[in-house]
């Protein structure tokens, strides 16, 4: 991972470079009024995650103005509705939109919409999300699988710390149906847990709700019984949040493990209680990033070759997939605060401070 840090850090160096160039070339050109800045769509699905408020969007924004000054970010939030997505897009496209980078709500719908951009020879990147049924440019993300097999080998190895594995059943609360990452994860989960353990309920949590994975927890202890859950599979923090409230109303002295993804405040302070097991640490910054330079890119008439490429059902779209990190309470220290995600300062409220300290964060 530190390796494929510096090579992206390189990679972005070098684009810095030639982009500034790019930049100088247009700059020659000031005086005529007729060339307009190159306007960069960046479409984000919902803020019930709090990472596309408060880490894409102004790390996507800071590269490509660090990377093309006169460039402009039309920015568009669909709070989890297709329809409402659809509409920006078009507005997008109404405004002149040179290049679209976009976080579908729902991925396996929106290739009339990739479509309309490629009639109007706007580049399109797919972030986070795998678009379907339509060839694009490119896509942005991290091995999903992986982030499933993660979480489920995370499960088993508390699972067997407090002597549980097959002893009870576990519940799993996946992401959206209309996340095809959300598919992803539950494959890479299943691989692992699989004739393991016994999953007793298991649900698809519409818009990645909090509210709907609580309700969804409450469901699995009244069917189930408080006693016989061991452990649960949450696909990110939020979710794990929501199950974990479920959890504390139903009497638990003592929460099960339970995974979770994206390293929400919240959850690291959570996992360095001892509420929740671990999260899965995205790199959030090299994604944004990479996007950002992509869509630069793209308006600059660069089509950077890609390391890898993704059937998407209809066509291999050129792709950049980075590396997810597990974190327990003994590895947030060397990742999300080493990394700078967030500062011990930002982590360590008073509520937390002891528990930072027995983890060496300060």
């Amino acid at each position: 991972m530190r390796a494929n840090r510096f090579a992206a850090a390189a990679a972005a160096t070098a684009a810095v470079v030639f982009l500034s160039a790019c930049g100088a070339a247009d700059n020659s050109d000031a005086s005529d009024s007729s060339k307009k800045a190159a306007a960069i769509a960046l479409f984000l699905p919902e803020s019930k995650t709090t990472r596309y408020e408060a880490f894409d969007r102004p790390l996507f924004e800071a590269k490509v103005k660090a990377l093309c000054a006169d460039c402009k970010v039309l920015y568009f939030n669909a709070d989890q509705d297709a329809a409402k997505q659809q509409q920006q897009v078009e507005a997008a496209l109404t405004q002149g939109a040179d290049a679209l980078v976009l976080d579908a709500v729902d991925a396996g719908a929106v290739a009339s919409l990739v479509n309309r951009a490629k009639q109007a020879k706007v580049p399109v990147i797919a972030y986070d999300r795998l678009i379907s049924g339509i060839s694009y440019d490119y896509y942005v993300s991290f091995n999903n699988v992986r982030v499933g097999e993660m979480q489920g080998q995370a499960l088993l190895d508390a699972l067997g710390k407090a002597g549980t594995t097959g002893k009870g059943k576990i519940v799993m609360i996946n992401g959206s149906p209309t996340d095809p990452s959300s598919a992803d994860y539950k494959t890479g989960a299943h691989h692992v847990l699989d004739g393991k353990v016994t999953v007793g309920r298991e649900f698809d949590t519409p818009d990645w709700s909090p509210d709907k994975a609580q309700q969804e927890m409450e469901q699995a202890i009244t069917a189930l019984g408080r006693d016989n859950i061991v452990g649960v599979l949450s696909a990110n923090d939020g979710m794990a949040g929501g199950a974990i409230a479920a959890m504390k109303r139903a009497g638990y002295a003592t929460v099960p493990p339970i995974t979770g993804q994206d390293a929400e405040l919240a959850a690291v302070q959570r996992i360095l209680t001892g509420e929740q097991y671990m999260t899965i640490y995205l790199d959030i910054r090299s994604e944004a990033e990479k996007a950002a330079e992509l869509a630069v890119g793209v308006v600059h008439d660069q089509k950077p070759a890609a390391p890898a490429n993704v059937d998407n059902g209809t066509a291999k779209i050129p792709s950049f997939l980075l590396d997810p990190i597990p974190v327990t309470a003994d590895k947030i220290n060397d990742t999300i605060v080493k990394d700078g995600f967030y500062t011990a300062a930002d982590i360590c409220t008073p509520p937390v401070k002891a528990a930072c300290a027995r983890q060496g964060i300060q």
